[in-house]
């Protein structure tokens, strides 16, 4: 809220009204002793005018370096259309009731977003969302259990490319409630499964690949698939949108697909903000769709044969009674959607695929001139997306902190994760020659440097 709404007048009539003296009244069964007369690290109050030159000296501060981070939040292009609409009133307030179809609006906006997720990823049901990627997994975890009830385990067998700190929320959320996360042997040089040393009769739950892999790898997810179904298994697949312009979509995967597709929405029209707020999406087999956490909108006619929109499939225990319910999670993140909404309308199917090629042209474009550098290869063989692993022969640490002096973000440290100082480094349809040609100029300059090379 940009202001206070409430002059003095209007202060002194409720306080009339209700019969206290001041608001401090209002506060009395606090003991004294516990109350403070003033904030000593707080300062003095400002003006709008003097808080908003404040905030716009320190975000300034900041500077605008190129960023060549991925590690799962992506810099894409976002037109002004996305936001222009987004942040209208009718979507920005917007909140999903419970007596959903009052808003007819709203339930179209999800219902035209679940169709295209569906059609992104070749599955056939979407949900209206969940928080973000990493805790998709977990939803999806719990899923399977619910789904494959045959398999008692609770046994999540986790490909060696899945986002660790995905494993980390899912673990946490998913981990009291009986279930455990393995991870598949690693081929050393794919950085990818290695299907020679695959277990057999593990009575796994699930089984979970991400595609691209969080080293930016891909796997042979076919013949993973295939393996997990014989196994009695789910496949639970974790993908990024953009690059399913060009990669085969999950529903596709072996001979009978993945039963459930999940990931991280943020590369589709939302800005990295630091973090979030971001979007998780779900779908799935349309013979699982029971099981499915969240929302999920249909489409229907009314007695005079008008189209309109309801929310389906759900039970009254998904909003009131949490123990009851599939899942707790009760409202989608609506904001962030209805972005995505508007971002794949603007694109459409050739627009997302350019910008898929564009990223991949781009990385390659990168990739390339950083192996030409004394000291940087590739951490792994084969194909990749839009996001390569590279082993450095000194720690990666301060060869970023001098790359970020440069005003370079020059990538996502994958030390802590390889067996080796490594690092990921990402290029979208944001970047031009110049801007790889200045960061590989950069990295090349670091690298030659004697504080870095002793650090």
């Amino acid at each position: 809220m940009p202001f206070i709404p409430h002059t003095e007048k209007d202060t002194r009539e409720m306080l009339d009204t209700i019969g206290a003296d001041s608001i401090a009244d209002l506060f009395d069964e606090i003991p004294a002793e516990l109350m403070i007369e003033h904030l000593p690290h707080v300062p003095e109050a400002m003006s709008e005018m003097e808080v908003s030159r404040l905030m716009r000296q320190r975000a300034k501060m900041d500077g605008s370096p190129m960023c060549f981070i991925g590690a799962g939040a992506y810099e894409h292009h976002i037109p002004t259309a996305v936001w222009d609409i987004a942040t209208r009133g009718e979507y920005y307030s917007a909140y999903t009731p419970y007596q959903a179809e009052a808003s007819q609006g709203t339930l179209q906006t999800i219902y035209e977003y679940q169709t295209m997720i569906t059609e992104l990823t070749g599955l056939d049901v979407s949900n209206a969302s969940l928080y973000d990627g990493a805790s998709a997994l977990a939803e999806a975890s719990l899923m399977s259990v619910r789904t494959n009830r045959r398999v008692k385990t609770g046994r999540i067998l986790l490909a060696p490319g899945v986002n660790p700190v995905y494993e980390q929320v899912a673990a946490a959320i998913a981990g009291a409630q009986g279930l455990t996360f393995e991870r598949l042997p690693q081929d050393a040089a794919s950085g990818n499964v290695d299907f020679d040393q695959l277990p057999e009769n593990s009575e796994p739950v699930a089984v979970v690949v991400q595609q691209p892999s969080f080293p930016g790898t891909l796997d042979d997810v076919d013949r993973l698939t295939d393996w997990a179904h014989k196994q009695g298994a789910l496949l639970i697949s974790i993908v990024n949108p953009t690059s399913l312009a060009l990669l085969k979509p999950p529903g596709q995967w072996g001979e009978e697909g993945a039963d459930i597709a999940i990931g991280e929405g943020q590369p589709l029209g939302v800005p990295m903000s630091s973090g979030g707020p971001y979007f998780g999406f779900m779908t799935c087999k349309q013979k699982h769709v029971r099981q499915m956490p969240g929302r999920i909108v249909g489409r229907t006619t009314d007695l005079d044969g008008n189209p309109g929109f309801a929310l389906t499939l759900q039970a009254r225990e998904q909003h009131i009674r949490r123990s009851k319910a599939t899942s707790n999670i009760c409202t989608n993140q609506g904001l962030m959607v209805t972005a995505a909404t508007i971002y794949l309308s603007l694109l459409g199917y050739e627009g997302l695929r350019s910008v898929a090629n564009s990223s991949h042209a781009n990385t390659t474009l990168l990739v390339d001139g950083l192996c030409e550098i004394d000291g940087i290869d590739r951490l792994y063989d084969g194909p990749y997306f839009h996001e390569v692993a590279l082993r450095l022969d000194r720690p990666v640490a301060p060869l970023l902190t001098a790359l970020a002096e440069r005003d370079i973000l020059g990538g996502f440290d994958l030390t802590p994760y390889a067996s080796a100082d490594a690092l990921l480094v990402c290029a979208t349809e944001t970047k031009t020659e110049a801007d790889i040609a200045a960061c590989v100029e950069a990295f090349a300059g670091v690298m030659a440097s004697s504080n870095v090379n002793s650090a």
